[in-house]
This record gives C-alpha cells, structure tokens and sequence, in this order.
C-alpha cells in the first residue's frame, strides 16, 4: 500500500486546529454523506479520499496523520458505516397513529373494533414505513451493506463490520419491540402464550419481511405501488392493501391477542389519549 499523491490540491489552506476525534468525524461524516447521495459499491473506488477531506472542511496535513494510508480510512469508514447502519424510526409514524386512533375512537368501545383498529393501523403504518424505507438515501446504503458484506475478505475488518452490523440490528430490532410493545399496551393486546415468542421476537421477523420486500421492490419497482383490495380477518371492510402491509398484518396477528385482564373504561380511554400524548412529545 502507497499513499496517494500529495500534490497541491488547493485544500492546503488554513484550517482551524481540530482534535484528532473531530477530523475523523468530520472526515467519516463526509464520506457517509456521499455514499448516502452516490450508492454503496463493494469497493469504494468511487469515493475519493481527497473529496472527502475536501467536503469534512480538514486540514489535508490532519487527514494524512490520522490515515496514513488510504485503506486505513476506508476501513474505519466500513466499520463506521456498520455501526451507524440502521437509520431510526420514522418520526410520522406516531403522527399518523394518532391520527387514525382519533379518527376510530369509537372503535375502542369493543373488541371487534379494537382488531379492527389494530388492522387499520398496521394496514396504513406499513406502507408508510415501506415508502420511506424506499426512499431513504440512509437505508439504501444499510441494505447494500447487507448486500455485500460477504464480500469482504475473512479477516479483521470482516469480523469487525459483521460486529457492528450484528450491534445495529439489535439495537434498531429494540426499537420496532418497544413501539410494538407500547401499542399493543395500550391497546390491549399481548403476545399469544402458545407461540412463546416475545416482542423481540415480533421485531425480528417484522424487519426482515420489510427488508426482503424493499430489496424486491429495488429490483421489481411495480411492487412499490402493488395493492390487493382485501378485507384480512376481523378488519372492518374492503380496503387497497399493500404487500409490506399484509405481511405485517399475518406476521403481527399471528402473535397478538386480546389481553383478557384489559379492562376498557374511562380511564383506559384516558391512558391511550395521555399515551399518544407523550409519543408526540407533548406536555
């Protein structure tokens, strides 16, 4: 391995001293930024070294002590791409639940309609979820990721990247649980005892469905607007249903069941309003 050329660039300018931690930010952010505009590639070559301290606003001297060999960055890129993979919730998905709860409050009154209800927010969830799944520069370059992990050369660097994916996974999988587990709550629901699987669980499989589908949609984008006009058992009529939604929909109702220790009055109808409250960050 060589360094690249050190000819004058026009990036030797005066730069405010930076902390060893702050150049690799900058510089880790910046090449994010690009893959995030221009594609992952298993090899990177389209990603040039002095771009990226052109666009991290380093000091080109700072860079090369830090990296002293461009693989040594392009390394630490792929590690920190891995480890920062997994973008988080979309933000519109409680603005949207709250809506649709508003919407059907009077389908909270019974347990035919609280299905119904359930239904209904998955059927409009998913495909908000899968829309900006899509379209999600951040997502794309986390599914190619996947994509080509196996790609890397067995080694160090491969064990660490599957690390670092392994880690977000987990973490993002926490999220999807959590909210699961959050709404199910409040809607009196519960995992069923004889599946003996747990929200975790649930998240997992709900990930890799949306994933597997987002890919096919990469390849065959007809699937991004395909819709089944169909009424899923206990939903409360006919309704255009995308694929991501009806996966959801089988996955999640095969878990779910009303829990029968949910007692529904006034004050539940007052939990759910004082919880879609706080997931809208008010006070």
């Amino acid at each position: 391995m060589r360094n690249e050329p050190t000819a004058t660039t026009g990036l030797g300018r005066r730069h405010r001293r930076l902390s060893d931690e702050e150049t690799r930010e900058r510089m880790l952010r910046a090449a994010i930024d690009m893959i995030n505009r221009t594609g992952l590639t298993v090899s990177l070559d389209h990603i040039r070294f002095e771009d990226v301290i052109r666009d991290a606003d380093v000091a080109r001297s700072t860079a090369y002590r830090h990296w002293p060999y461009r693989d040594l960055f392009f390394s630490d890129l792929i590690k920190e791409l891995a480890r920062t993979a997994t973008p988080g919730i979309v933000a519109d998905e409680v603005a949207l639940i709250r809506k649709i709860v508003t919407e059907h409050e009077d389908w909270l009154r019974t347990a035919e309609r609280r299905h119904a209800l359930i239904l209904e927010l998955i059927r409009q969830l998913a495909l908000l979820d899968f829309r900006n799944v899509l379209a999600s520069p951040g997502w794309r370059t986390y599914l190619a990721l996947r994509a080509t992990f196996s790609g890397l050369a067995n080694g160090e660097l491969r064990d660490q990247v599957q690390a670092a994916l392994t880690q977000a996974e987990a973490d993002h999988n926490a999220l999807v649980a959590k909210a699961w587990k959050q709404i199910a709550g409040v809607l009196g629901y519960r995992p069923r005892p004889q599946v003996a699987a747990d929200f975790s669980t649930l998240a997992t499989l709900l990930s890799a469905s949306m994933h597997g589908l987002v890919l096919a949609a990469l390849a065959t984008p007809d699937l991004a607007t395909q819709v089944i006009v169909a009424s899923p058992p206990g939903a409360a009529g006919q309704e255009p249903w995308s694929l991501p939604a009806l996966a959801m929909a089988n996955i999640a109702m095969a878990f779910l069941e009303p829990d029968p220790d949910t007692e529904w009055n006034d004050d539940r109808m007052t939990m759910i309003h004082d919880a879609l409250d706080d997931w809208s960050g008010r006070p």
